[in-house]
């Protein structure tokens, strides 16, 4: 792992404050040092890495990560993928995202068993290249409710797209099973969804007695409790439960947005509204036109999380991108467009957009101090990009324009700059 040296560099550090013209010294796998001048920072064995005036920045956080999503525009077609090409397929996706800029994802479920789980085994181990991961459970559900997709012509009922519960002693009996896998959250499917018609998203289906069971599995081993919840009942429920990230949230009243704040130190959110703007104005091309989009409850929901997530973030409860990409009508790695949103329909800034992608994600890894800002003895997750993000965020998804990306201190995609040089020799 050789030391790198960025120099002639803008440094947009994640923390809100203005970019400043520095250079960063990377030595190991953390940033040794973060230099706020012109001036470039001796270290005799460095590789230098002039960026010609590009923005520096730290990797970007997927709060809400699919990587088992396979392109498909229903969930039955995710769920039959055959075993072995969906291991296959995750591993060519996490790599994707890491290429992308996104140098850690929060797994939101998978789509069988142990998928996340070999996913981030694997990465951990050198394997394969990919993201920090934080890997899910599958969707647990219950008849009828989102996730309940069993297909009876399956030979497993193991690769039913959700495991459904009925009581307590079901739902024990599921949280167990994926702790014992490994996982490192558990995920529970509250509302319904307009994606699935008998379960709309202002509903919401699971008993208090059965997210209360999980939610003790979860709390005695250490572990994250994950919930869709577009309903705002479920969004209460989430909160009553001591659940800490929450996917969705499109609908909450005031009780609702009381209790979120009153929880925002401990509490995350990360909406995936593309899936909804994507249902309404660019699924057309796979069946779904506009009006029966709106037929199917997206409008109202639209105009809903706009509300709902604009005051989420005046109150200073901590809304993350990400959510739902891997459908046929959101593919994967056009995830940065959130921030792009985030701006246009949430009431953010450019620069509260990507904090929300850098700052608060090092903090929904479970890394607050070592993750997310460029700054001295933090982790070297860092990327080099062609622009100023601030004037367009789109660029953070064009890839002609991310330039280079490290993660841990190695890269991930080497920048080709010509002037690439081992400081004191001769280019």
């Amino acid at each position: 792992m050789a030391d790198t040296l960025f120099t002639n560099v803008r440094i947009l550090d994640g923390t809100g404050q203005n970019p400043f013209t520095g250079s960063v010294l990377v030595q190991g796998n953390r940033i040794r040092q973060v230099g706020r001048s012109t001036a470039a920072i001796a270290s005799g064995n460095a590789v230098v890495i002039d960026g010609a005036g590009a923005t520096l920045m730290p990797g970007m956080c997927e709060a809400h990560t699919h990587f088992s999503w396979n392109d498909a525009a229903t969930l039955a077609a995710i769920q039959t993928m055959p075993l072995e090409e969906h291991v296959l397929w995750c591993a060519k996706v996490a790599k994707r995202y890491l290429e992308a800029g996104f140098t850690s994802c929060v797994g939101a479920a998978c789509a069988k068993p142990r998928l996340d789980v070999v996913i981030r085994n694997a990465i951990n181990a050198g394997q394969i290249p990919g993201p920090r991961y934080l890997a899910a459970s599958q969707e647990i559900t219950v008849l009828g409710g989102l996730g309940d997709e069993t297909l009876p012509h399956l030979p497993f009922p193991e690769f039913s797209f959700g495991v459904n519960i009925s009581g307590a002693d079901e739902m024990r009996k599921a949280v167990r099973l994926f702790l014992k896998y490994g996982v490192d959250s558990i995920k529970l499917n509250l509302s319904g969804d307009n994606f699935t018609p008998q379960s709309p998203s202002e509903t919401t289906w699971m008993l208090d007695e059965e997210v209360a069971a999980a939610m003790r599995e979860v709390k005695i081993r250490g572990k994250r409790g994950i919930a869709h919840a577009r309903s705002s009942e479920s969004v209460k429920q989430a909160l009553r439960h001591g659940i800490d990230l929450i996917y969705h949230a499109s609908f909450v009243d005031n009780e609702a947005l009381d209790m979120l704040e009153a929880a925002k130190d401990r509490v995350f959110v990360a909406p995936g509204i593309a899936i909804l703007y994507a249902m309404l104005y660019e699924a057309e091309a796979f069946g779904i036109t506009n009006a029966m989009a709106t037929q199917m409850g997206y409008q109202i929901e639209w105009d809903a999380a706009q509300e709902s997530l604009a005051k989420m973030h005046k109150r200073g409860i901590r809304v993350l991108p990400g959510g739902d990409y891997g459908f046929a009508f959101t593919p994967h790695c056009q995830n940065a467009r959130d921030l792009e949103f985030f701006v246009k329909y949430l009431g953010f800034t450019p620069m509260e957009a990507i904090r929300s992608a850098t700052l608060y994600g090092g903090q929904i890894m479970m890394k607050p101090d070592e993750l997310g800002v460029v700054k001295d003895g933090y982790l070297a997750d860092l990327l080099l990009v062609d622009g100023d993000p601030l004037a367009n965020l789109a660029i953070l998804r064009d890839p002609k324009r991310i330039l280079a990306v490290m993660k841990d201190g190695v890269f991930a995609k080497a920048p080709a700059i010509a002037s690439q040089r081992a400081w004191g020799r001769a280019a």
